[in-house]
């Protein structure tokens, strides 16, 4: 019993590594738990567990195979032998993304774990400098070109990014104290209330961020940075509302409700098995003449930002190209081209692709790194100031 407090205890680490909000609170309150049940039925402690550490229903399966892991150690083993046993590898000939997860959860925090307790943690010398150094090139650092540590490191900072788009006046008022509109029915809803005099309601244009819609080529020239900026459209699909993400190669697919999983790995898996034609052949025609055909009407409403991310080497040589750009050029708010082809400083547009699409585009900007996402997300928190508005209409 006296082993129990440090496994607990380095069980809640795991769950924090893996993203579960476990802190000094719940894990005085789970070993307080375990004194109110039966701790040699493993059933028991499962669900008391559960009920501490886990806050929302998709993080269940994520603590099912960490609680598994974790405590299949033999009795009376200490924290050493938990994570030296936990880190065997599963009987599992294809792991889950998951699984890999929390596999890397424990290789990273077994070397703490398995560290003397009793000695004075020293806090290890950082060279900040370094690190700085390091930072700033990864930034800089062409997508296709990172190792796969450094695309790791990127994806995480990727998660942080954040798109602070200003809110748009849309035609709907909404109660303002000295709106520049009389409200007539919240006007005479309170005098009948109240029975008093009438006092005037205003109201004012509402205001709402605009739609994001995303369609991003997944061919075989764009594979690299698909892959990446998969974990970029996760983000932002879980930071705000009516965001809209459809993936295209030789077919238009829309993956807007695998993206909103919380769990990145769940969702890019989900994303895996819905998309039939990655790294295939590029047919842009099609895809937007599907996407304005079937979706445009659903989801360009209210002034909506679209990206399109596409080198734009298409398959059919810009065939249909240049009326359906058109049309979704006239559909949204600003329509903005991201093209990993222009880090090359000598970029020419000569495919009839490209030709096709540049003369109905708003920006034109790169996407590679880091640093072009975060050029981004700068432009878009300032984009509706260069767009067009919608004039206000009569109540």
């Amino acid at each position: 019993m006296n082993l129990l407090p440090g496994n607990v205890m380095h069980f809640a680490r795991i769950l924090r590594r893996l993203g579960l909000h476990t802190g000094p609170g719940q894990t005085v309150l789970a070993l307080d738990a375990l004194t109110h049940i039966d701790i040699g039925r493993r059933e028991d402690v499962y669900w008391a567990l559960h009920a501490l550490f886990v806050n929302r229903h998709a993080q269940s399966e994520m603590f099912r195979l960490a609680f598994d892991r974790f405590w299949r150690a033999p009795e009376g083993a200490d924290a050493s032998a938990l994570i030296d046993e936990a880190q065997k590898p599963l009987p599992s000939p294809a792991p889950s993304p998951l699984s890999r997860r929390i596999a890397d959860a424990f290789a990273e925090l077994s070397p703490q774990l398995n560290a003397n307790d009793d000695a004075p943690a020293e806090p290890p010398a950082a060279d900040i400098t370094a690190s700085w150094s390091a930072s700033e090139r990864l930034r800089g650092q062409d997508f296709e070109t990172m190792s796969a540590a450094e695309m790791a490191e990127a994806k995480r900072l990727m998660a942080k990014l954040r798109l602070p788009m200003p809110e748009v006046r849309t035609r709907r008022f909404a109660p303002a104290a000295h709106g520049p509109r009389i409200d007539l029915r919240a006007t005479l809803k309170a005098a009948l209330a109240t029975g008093d005099l009438v006092h005037l309601k205003r109201k004012s244009p509402a205001r709402r961020h605009p739609p994001l819609v995303v369609m991003c080529d997944i061919s075989g020239s764009m594979a690299a940075y698909a892959r990446m900026l998969l974990h970029f459209l996760h983000a932002i699909t879980n930071d705000r509302d009516r965001v809209h993400v459809f993936l295209f190669g030789t077919r238009l697919t829309n993956v807007t409700r695998e993206l909103q999983h919380r769990d990145p790995d769940v969702a890019l898996a989900r994303v895996g098995r819905t998309v039939r034609d990655w790294s295939g052949g590029t047919r842009i025609g099609v895809a937007l003449e599907e996407f304005n055909r079937l979706w445009s009407r659903r989801v360009l409403g209210q002034g909506a930002v679209t990206l399109l991310i596409t080198d734009g080497l298409d398959r059919d040589a810009g065939t249909g190209l240049d009326i359906e750009m058109q049309r979704l050029h006239r559909s949204c708010r600003r329509l903005i081209w991201l093209n990993p082809l222009l880090r090359y400083a000598g970029f020419e547009p000569k495919s009839a692709g490209i030709r096709a699409m540049l003369p109905h585009v708003d920006e034109f900007r790169p996407v590679h790194n880091l640093d072009s996402l975060a050029a981004l997300v700068a432009a878009l928190s300032t984009v509706t100031q260069a767009c067009r508005a919608f004039p206000a209409v009569a109540a």
